[in-house]
């Protein structure tokens, strides 16, 4: 990759330097480390063990918040 006429390596970076940088990016000239080749996809499989018991808590803890929340209205009323 050329260096931007517009950077000195020196000073703070400007607009124009990382519009120039954006424009002339290659990805093909990323080699080593620098070169990041993203993962592919590959589909969610969850078992029925896991769905099952992930249903009954949220259903638990919706039951728990809802005779707390019952209990101290009760409690503050009184």
């Amino acid at each position: 990759m050329t260096a931007s006429p517009i950077d000195d390596p020196a000073e703070a970076r400007t607009v124009e330097g990382v519009l120039y940088d954006a424009a002339n990016f290659q990805y093909d000239d990323l080699i080593g480390d620098d070169r990041f080749d993203p993962p592919e996809a590959h589909p969610l499989s969850i078992r029925a063990e896991v769905a099952g018991g992930s249903l009954f808590a949220a259903f638990a803890l919706g039951v728990l918040t809802t005779v707390v929340v019952l209990a101290l209205r009760d409690r503050l009323d009184g």
